[in-house]
């Protein structure tokens, strides 16, 4: 048996969770990951992409070079069209060994001076020219804290701009929006583990087991062990409907209507514990009176649920010991996600299911630092510690932090990641700087942000592979992953936790905040700034600064958490950290009641389009694909696949395995399709990890006003069996009018 050279304790890339591995490295290469037992988040539980999911780092496609498109070296003008000379199966297999394509977009590799240098430069001369609102910046919820702390810091004390986010924008915004505006707080109010104190728990619009395995296993324990109750409230027949009390299986973009229904009935039966209602809340008699049309009944004629499940469901929910909730992006990724939030923290507010250990509002956070870049700042409208970037006091502290005169940094809130895009033409944004990000994967209704993209002036590209967006970078800036840096990930319930170098950085390629700091540095020398810091000695010097500004992290220290995590809030070195919030207030004061009303989604259905298209994630898959896609779990699920229900097919003339065309308004893709009673009548799936077949291709842009978070989980559509030409050559219909 291969013994190691050493064990290095870390954590997990991949989902929100967190998990704690054990990287087992014999001769600098990690053959086997392994989780303790007392581990404090997973308990010795690992999911297959945390066991067996780290070996991309060793792909040979890896990117560990610098490269520039050759004709920046050869100072020669850019064509006004961004049009690609190759196609972007060969861009994607350009790494630092391959030969290189002869035309005017080649990749020359050039050393790290070389790279810095353009980069710094193209930067300096376009917010020159321009000024700071053609600049802008997509953050990473796979990178560490410290790497987006420092990112968003660039742009912000540099470029002076608040064009500054990342994927929450596309993830979890409608949530973040909503609880702010009910509670102040946007974070996980309670523990996951705390799910075994749960007499009471609904699951709405998370596929747990696939999106957040270990936290479903945790559930099912709770309901297998202590007896508790589950309420899935899904548009699929997702694996926990197999351990649930009641299924809801609504119509994708009907939240509202079934859970402010569900509000009605605790009001309705007396359900509510008016002395938390009193206590620590506002705006209820408004709200009551805004529940009279939503009845069970009424909410049956627009979601397809049974209206006397709808009262199962309020009853279970309200009369729970300990009740808590628990969602994903079946509740935010709609253009009235804000609401479908709002529509939950109404019911914890109505029974009083918050404050209290084993209650709660758990939105479950898709990766593995999502919730840790939002705290650092990757947001248009927020500094570190979500600190409004229109408050005087708050741009003040940060001026004082980072050596900007008073005044100097912007006031005015940023484009958000959809709208930095929809911006770039002359005139608008210019620059766009892309840390481990994959727009040309992530945004809705790909074919248009493949027009947007091809309109800016100067894209760079920092990451490990040559993704779909990283295609049409002028400079890549090749980054290590988490087992070849240091720096700390935050866990969906608010948990930081120590990332650990195992190796040495494959070839030339460098940690993130190297890099960042390297280039600010260069950037600092052309526009004639010396007064901000950049001369860190390592991460820890990086989350040290943060933590001086941000009191939920003033007592999280390297040292603190070097064993174990702590949960913020932290106030101070004495602390133990905060496994649940709000036991006695709220930070806004009190909880806000907002009315609400149904908003259908944007396009329904017709006799063109029949069928709802709604989006997710694969258990062995994560994200766009960059990671997944160039590791052994590939093997595991190699191609994309729509789900259709059997009523559906057979009506259709489709077979399961059969190759068939799924086309919107906007695009279309060929795929196989899996013949499924996973999904319900009408409601077709599809997952989005495919460059191949993009879900993307086909998804609408429309965006929840409030939160400006695409509606990824609900557009018409239609399926048929492809054509002949179509299974002669599928990949001609997926590429048509992309790359």
């Amino acid at each position: 048996m291969l013994k190691p050279d050493r064990i290095v304790s870390t954590t997990c890339p991949y989902c929100g969770v967190g998990c704690n591995l054990q990287l087992h490295v014999k001769d600098d290469f990690i053959f086997k990951v392994t989780s303790p037992f007392d581990a404090v988040v997973n308990q010795g539980n690992l999911c297959v992409k945390g066991r067996f999911g780290y070996d991309y780092i060793y792909h040979p496609k890896r990117v560990t070079k610098p490269l520039v498109r050759r004709y920046l070296l050869e100072g020669k003008t850019k064509p006004e069209s961004r049009e690609q000379r190759t196609e972007i199966s060969d861009a994607t297999t350009l790494h630092s060994s391959d030969p290189l394509l002869s035309s005017f977009w080649d990749w020359l590799p050039v050393d790290w001076d070389t790279a810095l240098d353009l980069v710094a430069s193209k930067l300096a001369e376009i917010y020159r020219r321009d000024g700071s609102d053609a600049m802008s910046v997509y953050c990473c919820a796979k990178a560490t804290n410290e790497d987006n702390y420092l990112l968003q810091k660039l742009f912000r004390a540099l470029f002076r701009t608040n064009n500054v986010d990342h994927c929450t924008r596309l993830c979890h915004a409608g949530s973040v929006v909503a609880l702010q505006q009910a509670l102040g707080s946007s974070a996980m109010s309670n523990t996951a583990s705390e799910v075994v104190h749960n007499d009471v728990l609904m699951v709405v619009g998370s596929n747990t087991s696939e999106n957040h395995p270990i936290i479903a296993l945790q559930m099912k324990e709770a309901i297998r062990k202590r007896g508790a109750k589950l309420i899935v409230v899904d548009p699929r027949r997702i694996d926990l409907v197999d351990f649930a009390e009641l299924w809801l299986p609504l119509k994708p973009g009907t939240n509202v209507p079934v859970l402010t229904a569900m509000a009605h009935v605790i009001v309705e039966e007396g359900l509510v514990d008016h002395e938390f209602v009193k206590a620590r809340t506002e705006g209820y008699e408004n709200f009551v009176a805004s529940l009279e049309k939503f009845t069970p009944e009424y909410a049956e004629s627009i979601s397809g649920v049974p209206a006397e499940d709808i009262r199962k469901a309020a009853r279970l929910y309200a009369s729970a010991k300990n009740g808590a909730i628990y969602w994903g992006m079946g509740i935010s990724q709609l253009s009235h996600g804000t609401a479908s939030a709002l529509a939950l923290i109404h019911l914890a507010f109505l029974t009083g299911h918050i404050g209290r250990p084993g209650t709660g509002l758990n939105p479950l956070r898709g990766q593995n630092n999502v919730q840790g870049a939002s705290d650092m700042g990757a947001m248009p409208f927020h500094y570190p510690g979500y600190m409004r970037v229109d408050d005087e006091s708050n741009a003040a502290k940060w001026e004082a932090a980072w050596g900007v005169e008073p005044g100097g940094l912007s006031r005015r809130l940023g484009l958000t990641t959809t709208e930095i895009l929809a911006h770039a033409h002359p005139g608008g944004v210019r620059a766009l700087y892309i840390m481990g990000e994959n727009p040309m994967m992530s945004e809705p209704n790909l074919n248009e942000t493949r027009k947007h993209i091809q309109n800016l002036e100067f894209l760079v590209a920092q990451d490990l592979f040559i993704n779909e967006s990283g295609a049409f970078a002028d400079v890549f800036l090749p980054a290590t992953p988490f087992a070849e840096k240091d720096g700390t990930f935050t866990n969906t319930d608010r948990r930081v936790q120590r990332v650990r170098q195992a190796q040495p950085p494959r070839g030339d390629s460098r940690p993130d905040w190297q890099i960042l700091c390297d280039l600010a540095r260069r950037i600092e020398r052309r526009l004639e700034i010396d007064t901000v810091k950049w001369d860190y000695s390592g991460p820890e010097q990086v989350f040290a600064e943060m933590a001086s500004v941000v009191p939920d992290f003033a007592g999280i220290t390297y040292e603190r958490i070097e064993q174990t995590g702590l949960q913020y809030p932290v106030w101070d070195r004495e602390h133990p950290g905060t496994p649940f919030l709000f036991a006695d207030s709220f930070p806004r004061g009190r909880g806000v009641f907002t009315p609400l009303d149904y908003v259908p989604v944007v396009e329904p259905v017709d006799d063109e389009y029949p069928f709802i298209l709604t989006t997710g994630r694969l258990l062995e898959h994560w994200h766009g694909g960059t990671m997944t896609r160039h590791s052994q779990l590939d093997a595991l699920y190699p191609e994309a696949r729509v789900e259709l229900h059997p009523a559906d097919a057979e009506i259709h003339g489709i077979r399961d395995g059969m190759a068939v065309r799924v086309t919107s308004r906007r695009g279309e893709v060929v795929v196989r399709a899996s013949v499924t009673e996973k999904t319900t009548v009408g409601v077709v799936f599809l997952p989005w990890h495919f460059a191949e077949a993009a879900a993307n291709l086909l998804t609408i842009d429309a965006l929840d006003p409030q939160a400006k978070i695409p509606e990824f989980k609900a557009c018409a559509v239609q399926v048929f069996p492809a054509r002949d030409t179509d299974l002669a050559n599928p990949e001609a219909v997926v590429k048509r009018g992309r790359y």
